[in-house]
């Protein structure tokens, strides 16, 4: 893109000697083995990529969104696992804390993620995920902090992510106040199990799991309070989701990249009938079709990226961003696939994965159902209500 600066093309450029040197490599062997690539996470912190988001009072680099996703991007066109590392390392639960967080919760949280750790943010759970506000975890205020019991579900990291930044509904003294988010350290905060791994179609080697809270206790120091209280504060918090949603779409659009370049290679070697099959019109109009939409795609992320100082993403921007990226990444990569013929359904081959693992996109981090409802709301100037049902309708009350 013209409009990177020098800086931001070194970022792109180590970004992607990392991932075409080493870990395009390692990709299928990790998607077989199922085994979170540790190696990895710590060739990530060598070069500044885990936690390059965070201010450089706390030890990060202070980098914008826009130089994160420059490196989503190209740790995805070889690895979406690798890529979901780098979105959760700058973006989601560390992102909310360095954003609202104490100056004491950054201190204790930036070190574990510049060395390597994945952050989880822990909103869904078995019977609450479009609908987060159904949740039913509950931090009960007790003397000098919070006890949390319940259940989460499909929490990205679960068992190798050190913080955790969970979200609850507060109650004191048997009053429901809100929302809010606390943080709590795996291995040194009793009462935090990590449950049943789910069985995944695609990223297999980040292990989506049930979290378990057992009258976990949070000291007072550790809930993430806002100016505006439980009631409004939730939504807030919730703000630090937007850059998540532009992370999650960047790893749709590097995968499908990735799938790309191998099938605009392919084309070219490939021979059938005596020439080489990217001179098949057929063929010519599908190489344009994904080209197109990679360039859609990448133009609204981008955009959706680049935020003033210390600004969040637009969630009108970020939710056109996923939902965009996410559906053309299932598009591009079964094309990819498809002109691979039958060596791209062969696990020799990466298009098999790549098709796997985009097919996440539109559902995990917001459906594109959900979304939509959310840019609806957005470009209508209407509110969109969430009952207990789960039933959204438009309103303008």
């Amino acid at each position: 893109m013209h409009f990177l600066t020098d800086g931001q093309r070194d970022i792109q450029a180590r970004a992607k000697a990392l991932s075409d040197d080493y870990v395009k490599d390692m990709a299928a062997e990790i998607d077989r083995t199922e085994q979170y690539p540790w190696e990895t996470t710590k060739k990530l912190a060598k070069a500044g990529f885990m936690g390059m988001s965070i201010p450089k009072e706390f030890g990060g680099q202070g980098a914008s969104y826009l130089d994160v996703v420059l490196v989503i991007e190209q740790m995805a066109r070889n690895c979406g696992v690798t890529a979901r590392i780098v979105v959760e390392a700058n973006m989601g639960g560390i992102g909310a804390i360095m954003a609202y967080g104490t100056k004491e919760q950054k201190e204790l949280c930036a070190p574990y993620v510049l060395a390597g750790d994945k952050p989880a943010i822990c909103i869904t759970e078995p019977n609450a995920g479009s609908a987060a506000t159904e949740m039913t975890t509950t931090a009960e205020k007790v003397e000098g902090g919070y006890r949390i019991n319940g259940v989460k579900h499909w929490i990205t990291g679960g068992g190798v992510s050190k913080v955790h930044l969970i979200f609850a509904r507060v109650v004191e003294n048997g009053e429901f106040l809100g929302i809010g988010g606390f943080i709590a350290i795996r291995d040194e905060d009793e009462g935090l199990r990590v449950g049943e791994r789910e069985p995944a179609m695609g990223l297999r080697a980040i292990p989506e799991t049930h979290l378990h809270f057992e009258d976990l206790f949070v000291s007072d120091d550790r809930a993430v309070k806002l100016p505006q209280g439980y009631r409004k504060g939730f939504a807030a918090l919730m703000n630090a989701y937007n850059a998540q949603r532009v992370g999650a779409a960047t790893v749709a659009h590097g995968i499908a990249q990735g799938a790309f370049e191998r099938a605009v290679e392919f084309t070219k070697e490939r021979e059938q009938f005596g020439r080489p099959i990217a001179e098949f019109q057929g063929l010519q109009w599908m190489m344009a079709d994904m080209s197109t939409g990679l360039a859609a795609a990448q133009a609204l992320i981008y955009k959706a990226a680049t935020t003033e100082d210390g600004q969040f993403p637009n969630m009108q921007e970020a939710a056109q961003a996923k939902i965009f990226a996410a559906e053309n990444a299932i598009k591009v990569t079964d094309s990819a696939l498809q002109v691979h013929g039958a060596m791209g359904y062969s696990r020799n081959l990466p298009m098999e994965r790549m098709y796997r693992d985009a097919r996440m996109f539109t559902i995990g981090g917001g459906t594109a159902q959900m979304l939509r409802n959310q840019v609806a709301s957005s470009v209508l100037e209407m509110k969109l209500p969430q009952t207990r049902t789960g039933y959204v309708k438009l309103t303008t009350e």
